[in-house]
């Protein structure tokens, strides 16, 4: 991974911490989310129109990915719901990058070295300890289920874009159109959920999901080029350094508690990080 390609995804690691803790700091999480999916949808649908039509061959991929993507994302709002900013993030998205490991000698084509893979899982290692302060300190285990959830659309949508994006040779177009599929199968979805007051909201939670939105959208895209020149399991474990920056967020701007275990985590995933970069 070149030095371009690292800093890069880890931009895109900060504006990912970003617009989540945009989406926590929400009334409504789901309404939060639906509002990002909507303006991003809408943003990816005057791109795709731009650009030229997509070859047959590459829709199945994006269906696929418009799917994971609608899970992911209602998965965590769900989770939001139970717990903190600094407490759902590390499980949504740690565990992620250990299925795309597990699953790449099956599915990917990458080759990592023996010094990548000990880096992934030295990363994983510190998003597990992050994680323990949902039993150690009493915080509902409900988010638990909904985190998990969302780690597994994830690994998903991980895979399924790294492979969809080499193939269709053109990430702008592919990014845009996975964008406008996800808001099309998200929105009544939501609406099934919570009926149509889950449309209900004030303008500051409109300016604020379109700024996640915009966020959201820089990150994925950003991640998404990573993948089609860098192995895909290793683009993602770096991703995930998006959770020191969601710690941090937590902890100086939004008032959650930060004790030791955090402490240590975050120093086992920086650690992590350096290692699939030597």
């Amino acid at each position: 991974m070149s030095l371009t390609v690292f800093l890069a995804v880890l931009g895109a690691a900060l504006l990912h911490a970003s617009w989540n803790a945009l989406i926590k700091s929400g009334v409504s999480k789901l309404t939060s989310m639906l509002i990002l999916t909507m303006v991003q949808g809408g943003g990816g649908a005057l791109i795709a129109l731009t650009r030229p039509f997509p070859d047959q061959t590459i829709w199945p991929w994006l269906l696929a990915s418009g799917a994971f993507h609608a899970g992911y994302k209602l998965f965590l709002a769900f989770a939001y719901e139970q717990g903190d900013l600094s407490r759902v993030y590390p499980i949504a998205r740690g565990v992620a990058p250990m299925l795309v490991l597990l699953s790449s000698g099956f599915v990917l084509s990458d080759s990592l070295s023996g010094q990548e893979v000990f880096g992934i899982l030295v990363l994983g290692c510190g998003i597990l300890m992050m994680a323990r302060g949902v039993f150690a300190n009493d915080e509902s285990r409900r988010l638990l289920p909904f985190a998990l959830g969302s780690a597994l659309m994830t690994a998903g949508y991980s895979i399924v874009d790294g492979l969809g994006a080499r193939l269709s040779g053109d990430t702008v177009t592919y990014v845009a159109w996975l964008f406008a599929l996800d808001a099309l199968l998200f929105t009544p979805i939501c609406i099934a959920l919570r009926g149509t007051s889950v449309l209900k909201a004030s303008g500051k939670d409109w300016a604020l999901g379109s700024v996640a939105a915009a966020a959201s959208y820089g990150a994925y895209a950003i991640a998404v080029w990573a993948m089609t020149v860098a192995p895909i399991a290793l683009v993602t474990a770096l991703r995930e350094t998006s959770i020191l920056f969601a710690v941090l967020i937590g902890w100086l701007i939004m008032g959650d508690k930060m004790d030791r275990g955090k402490a240590i985590a975050a120093t086992f995933i920086v650690v992590g990080v350096v290692l699939t970069r030597l």
